[in-house]
This record gives structure tokens, sequence and C-alpha cells, in this order.
């Protein structure tokens, strides 16, 4: 379970199990001070990170040497003003350099995460049912 917690303004510090910790804040446009990406900003690095994971780890193992790689997850909302301005589209591109690859692997790795591996991706494809409950502790 991850645990965030509001830090003022809207600042929000995100706990996990890992131990490790994560800041989010609104867009500085709006008057925030930028402590962190947005959440919107934080699901396409999610996306980015999950994807990009499972792709070395499938060519280390396919023996394929990537010396440099980058995911540029690019994603289409709804208008501003229309709410709750759901992405519409997304776009992983991913980038790799390295000394002899082999497109059919690497091809066949990003197929994997997508199809496969990813959870992020496959969560969002799934759309699955999500429920709010809610409880009042006495300050």
């Amino acid at each position: 379970m991850v645990t965030v917690h509001w830090q003022g303004e809207l600042i929000f510090k995100a706990d996990t199990p890992t131990g490790s910790s994560l800041m989010m804040d609104a867009y500085p446009e709006e008057g925030q001070k930028s402590k962190g990406p947005t959440p919107v900003e934080a699901l396409l690095a999610s996306i980015g990170a999950c994807s990009a994971m499972d792709v070395v780890a499938i060519l280390v193992k396919k023996r394929q040497v990537v010396t440099a790689y980058r995911v540029e997850v690019e994603g289409v909302r709804a208008p501003v003003g229309e709410w709750p301005r759901p992405f519409l589209a997304l776009t992983v591109r991913h980038i790799l350099t390295g000394k002899n690859l082999e497109p059919d692997a690497v091809q066949r790795s990003i197929e994997l995460t997508d199809e496969k591996y990813c959870s992020v991706i496959a969560t969002l494809r799934e759309a699955p049912k999500v429920e709010s409950v809610w409880v009042i502790e006495e300050a």
C-alpha cells in the first residue's frame, strides 16, 4: 500500500512499501513551488520506467549491449476546462543506443513489456474499477 500525506498547500508525499518517498506538487504556473512532479507527470514516468526496466532486463538476457536508453512518454489529454482531463492517447517511445543492437531483439523486448510484463501498462489497459472510501478521524 502507498500512503499519501498532505504536506501543506498542494504538496503531497507518497510513502511506499519499499521505504522510498516521492514528493508531488501542482504545476508552478498554478502558484505552486514545484517540490516534485505532478501526479499526472508521475503517472507518465511510471509508464516509462516500468516499460524500460522490462526492456533492459530482456535485452540483457538476449546478450544485447545497451549503452544508453531513454523512454519518452507523451500523452494527449482532453482539452483544458474539460474535467477530469483523462489521457485520450499515450505514446511510449523507446530510444536505444548500443553496440550491434539487433532490431528484432529490441522489437520483441518492447512487445513483451507492452503485452506481458509491464504492470503499469497492463493496469491502464484493463481500466480497473476504482472505489473511493472515506474516514474522518477526530483531531
